[in-house]
Formats: structure tokens, sequence, C-alpha cells
């Protein structure tokens, strides 16, 4: 079945090239210094947490940034670590397939949404992307590649079970065999709006139980809150029936931001409708990062007349970040109009569904920032896997991130600045939201800053576990540990 997607035989590079990578990957490690940090070598990131430089080599991971095979039968793909999704989605979509679930930025790796947990608006009914994962090639500490396998020895079911959330610190993913579901040309989508942060919860709450709203089939759900008294969840449902679709990529219109076509007036619970390709519907949000192009001024209609077409997506505006992060670039221009310093706040957090309304109420009210992104997420697993070892969170499916089995949790999204007060600490926004977090029993995600101490963070992600695993993936310490890379930006 075609579908919406650019077949390309440079995504499938078969067997023997991909080999070929693991060779070259293989080599670059024993040609790190013992003692020396082992890192890999890449020109894009998406954390928002800066690092420490290091002179040490890189992993080379050039030969491992494609699709090995997709087999449309089984319904599975063998995709190398470093494949982007965008590359990823391409190389099955022209079968009608795509992965369980697709992050929302391009250039994410399917080797980083595993080993960092992604999430999108199918986890409400398929979890997180590990859980799609039906095996996985590890280069460990130790210079070996383990095959780890829920159904494999001990050592292999203890590493498939510990690399999510893992962030590296473990190895690195060469290759994952993945689970693919079908898809149809297009998503019909109904942007339903609330008036209350509490009929938008309950709303979340029974959608996702039913799978459905006014008797018609929801496959995607997310949603965004505006304010306290304006927020959308978006619904989006599978169709081949033929139509016009609206384009956000700016290839025939530029001034159509997706984000701002959630919006529309009337009363609670009315709908505006929409429709995309199946394609243009997985990267709706990569046009303007959500709606993060707007620091950059490109939601200016002026300046987004002359902004290059293929500039519009997140990888253009990382590399701005980037320079931000060298050069304080922000900080520097609002001072020359006069305004004082911000502090970067950007974070995804989770809480359980019962919670989420009061941790809305608090930001909302705490915290000048909007708008925010809601996702909610439940594992697909229903019971505790065994053979994981012991330790904290060895009773949840993937303890380094223990979510409960059986839970709705909701991801809540905010990508912004906040201004520094005078005696402000550093970090003091970041921080005052972990505290809101862990009072709520919730999570955050660790791609950006992190403020926790080593005992918080070692209630949260699994402390003793994650020091069982390090012994038995990497006693020497070839890789920075979870804490040392997420607080100690290693």
């Amino acid at each position: 079945m075609g579908t919406h997607g650019r077949l390309s035989g440079s995504l499938i590079v078969g067997p023997r090239r991909h080999e070929e990578g693991v060779r070259r990957l293989l080599a670059s490690f024993e040609a790190v210094p013992r003692g020396e940090p082992v890192r890999l070598a890449k020109k894009t990131s998406n954390l928002f947490r800066p690092r420490a430089s290091s002179s040490s080599p890189g992993l080379d991971t050039t030969g491992l940034t494609r699709v090995v095979s997709v087999d449309p039968d089984a319904r599975t793909a063998d995709v190398q670590g470093m494949c982007t999704y965008e590359d990823l989605v391409d190389a099955t979509l022209p079968y009608g397939l795509m992965p369980y679930v697709v992050p929302q930025l391009k250039t994410i790796t399917l080797g980083g949404a595993v080993t960092g947990l992604g999430i999108e608006s199918s986890s409400f009914r398929l979890g997180l992307p590990h859980e799609s994962v039906l095996e996985m090639d590890v280069l460990t500490g130790t210079g070996e590649i383990v095959t780890a396998r829920p159904d494999g020895t001990d050592r292999e079911r203890e590493l498939y079970r510990g690399f999510p959330n893992s962030y590296g610190s473990l190895g690195y993913a060469v290759r994952l065999r993945i689970a693919l579901e079908p898809v149809e040309r297009y998503v019909g989508l109904r942007h339903v709006r609330f008036d209350s942060l509490a009929a938008l919860t309950d709303g979340l709450a029974r959608i996702g139980e039913s799978g459905s709203y006014d008797d018609e089939e929801v496959d995607f759900l997310d949603g965004v809150v505006f304010s306290a008294g304006e927020s959308y969840l978006t619904l989006g449902r599978r169709t081949d029936e033929p139509g016009p679709v609206s384009d956000y990529t700016g290839v025939r219109d530029k001034q159509a931001i997706y984000y701002r076509s959630i919006q529309h007036g009337g009363p609670a619970g009315s709908v505006a409708r929409d429709r995309l390709t199946i394609r243009d519907y997985l990267w709706r949000w990569d046009t303007d990062w959500f709606w993060c192009s707007r620091a950059f001024g490109v939601q200016n209609p002026g300046i987004r007349r002359w902004w290059p077409q293929q500039l519009l997506r997140s990888s253009a505006y990382w590399k701005i970040i980037g320079l931000d992060h060298r050069y304080d670039l922000g900080n520097r221009i609002g001072a020359l109009k006069g305004e004082g310093p911000r502090e970067r706040v950007v974070q995804d957090v989770e809480v359980t569904i019962d919670r989420t309304e009061e941790f809305l109420e608090w930001f909302l009210r705490e915290v000048p920032i909007e708008p925010l992104w809601i996702c909610p997420l439940r594992l697909r697993e229903s019971t505790p896997a065994p053979g994981v070892g012991g330790g904290p969170g060895s009773d949840r499916p993937w303890p380094l991130y223990p979510l409960a089995p059986e839970t709705t949790y909701v991801n809540i999204g905010f990508w912004s600045s906040a201004p520094i007060e005078p005696g402000m600490a550093e970090g003091a926004w970041n921080r005052r939201i972990e505290q809101e977090v862990s009072r709520l029993g919730g999570h955050k995600s660790l791609y950006s800053e992190v403020f926790y101490s080593r005992e918080e963070f070692d209630q949260l992600y699994g402390g003793e576990h994650a020091a069982h695993l390090k012994t038995r993936f990497d006693p020497r310490g070839r890789f920075a540990t979870l804490y040392d890379k997420s607080v100690g930006a290693r």
C-alpha cells in the first residue's frame, strides 16, 4: 500500500553495510584511551542540558544511521541506532506502516528515543518507544555487543529492561528490531475546546479509557493548554477517505502554523475539524518546533515570508539554540532591549492523571510560561516483568523510569524561559518545578537541566538498580553514570 512518504533505496542499507558500520564503531571504541570518557561523535543532539567538553575521540556512528531492512509481512523493521525518525518513517510509510510511537521532532533517533524515552499522541494506547522493541544490539562498556531480548538469558533480559532511560550510561543501541503498525493515507483531526482544566482532564481520562469520542474512534490523542480557561484536545483518526488536506510545512502556505490552527471560538465542547496526510501529521509539530519558533521571530509574518522553507524545521532552530548555549545570545539581546536575564525552562514531566489538574493549576498560577503541551500515556505492559533484578523499581517493568503498570499518566511539556528576579538562586524556576512534580509523585524526563540531589535522584530513577546494571554492563566505568550525565552534565 502506498502512503505519503519518499521511498529511497539509500534509506535501507542491508545487513552487509550494517556490519561494516558495526566494525567501524567497535574500532573507534577501542581507540578511546582507557580512563577517557566514551561518547558518541555526532553533530546534532536533542538534549537541552549542557555537556562538559572532552578532547577524547568519539564513537564513529557514521555507518549506523539508516534502516537495515523492513519486513512488511511480519510488520517489523531492523533499524540502526542512529537512524532519525524522519528517515525511519520515510522507509516504512511506503509499506503502509509506521513505528508504534513517533516522537515529534525529525532528528530524534530511534536509539535516542529508546535510551532517553520518547512519547507522542499514540502513547495512550501503544505506550513508549522502547515497548515496541523486540530485540536490540547494544554496545556495552566492556566493548562487546549484547543482544538484549525480553525472553533471553538473565543478562539479556536485564539489559533489555534496564536500557530505557539509561541515556548512554550502559551503552549505545547499534541495531533495534521494532514492531510496526498499519496506517492509512490520512489523519482526520478534531480539536475539541474546553473551558476548565477539570473538564479537560476528565475528557482525557474518558477518551483514553474508551478510545473514542462521540462514537468516533480515536487513534491519536494529545492537547494544548493556552490558559486555564482555554484548552484543547486533538483527536486523530486514521482514514483513507479522500478529501482536502491542510499543509503546515510551509510548502503551500508559509503563514499556516499548526498550533494556531487548533484554536477556535465557540463554547466548551465545540469542535473544529482538520485533515492531514499521515506524514504531515507525524511532523505537524516539527515545522515550528511546537511553538518555540516564535522565540526566533519566525512566526512574525514579515520574517516568515523571507525565511527559507527548508529551514522551517526543528534542526534549523537547534543550530540557533547551540549558538545561544555557547554565547548566551538570548540574554545578550535582552540586555540590549533593557530586559533582565532569563532562566531556560525546558522540561517534560509526567504525573498521574488524577494529579494532572492540580499540577496544571499550580503551573499556570506560578510559572509565567504558556502554552503547555499535554499527552497521555499508559504502559502497554500490564504486569511487572520477571527477572529484572533487585533494588528500587524492580517491581516495575522499566526500573530506571519506574512508571506503574495499569496507570494513566499525562506528559506535560513546557519549553521557554522565565525572568530571573534579584536574589534568585541558579535554576530556581526549574527547582521549583522539580519539587512540585515530586510532591505529586511524578517524574520528569532527563533531556534537560536536572537539579535533584543524589539521594532524590536515586529514589526517582532506580538508583540501586542503576548501580547494579553498571557493574554488569560497564564494570570499568567507560561511560558516565546516569546521575553524572543528567545532573553533572557529563
